[in-house]
């Protein structure tokens, strides 16, 4: 197996991590890199293979883990009941409380308020040109999910703040001051969401907390720290992919000059799946295994952690045809921006359902949308996303 070295916050993987990944593949479907010093996979078959696989899994073998930081414990407090942390059978009945609530139907039913909410945050950009990640695709999604969870909208600059400082966790970049601020973010979001599930208790409303709460009575009934818990993840994890994939969406249209025509109803969903797989909002997702497994030649020891390349493996020639090529008339195929296994993303139908109601009203309200200055990826990884979107549009319906 090749070592590779390649710094993950190194402004040209930044801005182009789609050339290591290249390389990484060419030393076949496993590699070690050493700035993580772990094994990690590039193919699409190894991908899927281990986030299907239950000998591989997000906790931390017992014996493996390592004291918590004294400075950090609040956050950790809170992802200690994470489903996105955890595996069965806690994992499985978080999971299935979220699901009673967050039904496809309720999903479906959000497409109409989508529709208005896009209209309105065009409505209110900026006359000349304009950051559209600031302006719109980080409103959007973050004001669904307020609303989702019956909390003010108009809080939705806090609950933004506090759930990218606390996703900055997982960033390459992280540093003490990336820990105070998530740390001072868990707190602020757990007091705030602390009084709405007091109310909701209170008096029941028809909004996710509620449901959530109701979901199943008695002894299998969520704890109040559960509760926070998957509000949280709901938030932070909605949020972040469908920000990226907005901007990163909106980019490639513009580039490519095809926004319209590749969003009309019976084209839409092909070109969210196509820009989900071209270049997806979270690139690096790791497991552990949990017993002496051999994958694709190597031998995975108990506890090791292997990262999955999730970009990379939507990018396998032996996938797609021309998989650098976008195409977003390519027959839609299962991709894996959001995982696969028990822990695909709960949050994917409404992901999905956000990017194909509001890119189409974007380009039809503003036909002439071009880039105002050169689009820069931000140093977030392992997350992929623009650090600014800078637009001007000459029409304006």
């Amino acid at each position: 197996m090749n070592a590779l070295d390649q710094s993950p916050t190194d402004a040209r993987f930044v801005q182009n991590p789609y050339q290591f990944y290249e390389r990484a593949r060419r030393a076949g479907p496993l590699f070690y890199w050493n700035e993580y010093q772990f094994v990690c996979a590039t193919s699409a078959a190894t991908v899927g293979a281990i986030l299907r696989d239950r000998r591989f899994g997000r906790e931390v073998p017992e014996e493996k883990r390592a004291p918590v930081p004294e400075n950090v414990r609040p956050f950790y407090a809170v992802e200690a009941h994470s489903m996105l942390e955890l595996e069965p059978p806690r994992h499985t009945r978080l999971r299935n409380h979220v699901l009673r609530a967050f039904t496809s139907r309720r999903i479906a039913a959000l497409a109409p308020e989508i529709a208005a909410l896009s209209h309105t945050l065009i409505d209110a950009f900026p006359a000349g040109e304009f950051d559209l990640l600031s302006h719109f695709a980080q409103k959007l999604p973050v004001i669904v999910i307020a609303r989702l969870l019956g909390v003010p909208e108009d809080r939705a600059d806090d609950l933004l703040h506090w759930s990218n400082a606390m996703v900055a966790m997982y960033q390459a970049r992280r540093t003490r001051a990336t820990e105070d601020a998530a740390v001072a973010a868990t707190n602020a979001f757990v007091a705030f969401l602390n009084g709405y599930v007091e109310e909701r208790l209170a008096r029941p409303s028809d909004d996710l907390i509620t449901h959530l709460i109701a979901a199943e009575a008695g002894s299998d009934a969520l704890s109040t720290d559960e509760l926070i818990s998957t509000c949280i993840l709901l938030l932070n994890a909605g949020h972040e992919a469908t920000v990226h994939t907005l901007g990163n969406g909106v980019k490639v249209l513009i580039e490519k000059g095809i926004g319209g025509e590749a969003l009309a109803p019976d084209r839409v969903e092909a070109t969210v799946e196509e820009i989900l797989r071209f270049d997806p909002p979270l690139h690096l997702f790791t497991r552990h295994a949990y017993d002496d497994i051999e994958i694709s030649g190597h031998t995975f020891r108990r506890g090791d952690e292997v990262g999955l390349l999730l970009a990379a493996a939507n990018r396998d020639p032996q996938a797609w045809d021309r998989p650098a090529r976008f195409n977003p008339a390519r027959p839609a195929k299962a991709n894996h921006s959001f995982g696969a296994g028990i822990h695909f993303c709960v949050g994917a139908p409404l992901a999905r359902l956000e990017l194909q109601v509001a890119l189409p009203i974007l380009f039809e309200r503003l036909p002439g949308l071009a880039f105002a200055k050169k689009p820069r990826y931000a140093n977030l990884y392992h997350f992929h996303g623009l650090e600014r979107l800078q637009v001007a549009s000459r029409e304006r319906g």
